[in-house]
């Protein structure tokens, strides 16, 4: 029954570790849009841009970080 169990615990560690990249990459694009657009009154292209490029570094980031 033990063996049975494993693949739960797994699959919930990995879907914890995806939840955590796609929050962190959320919030940072989050961020970088209001500061961008509000802020510093940057134009809305520009602001999602800028927004898209924060949340790819920031999953990067939380990536290497869950692997390590």
């Amino acid at each position: 029954m033990g063996d049975l169990s494993q693949p739960s615990v797994q699959e919930s560690d990995a879907m914890k570790k995806w939840g955590f990249i796609a929050l962190h990459a959320a919030v940072a694009a989050a961020f970088i849009f209001l500061l961008q657009r509000f802020g510093l009154n940057a134009s809305l292209e520009s602001s999602l841009l800028w927004a898209l490029t924060f949340a790819v570094c920031a999953a990067g980031l939380a990536y290497k970080q869950t692997i390590r």
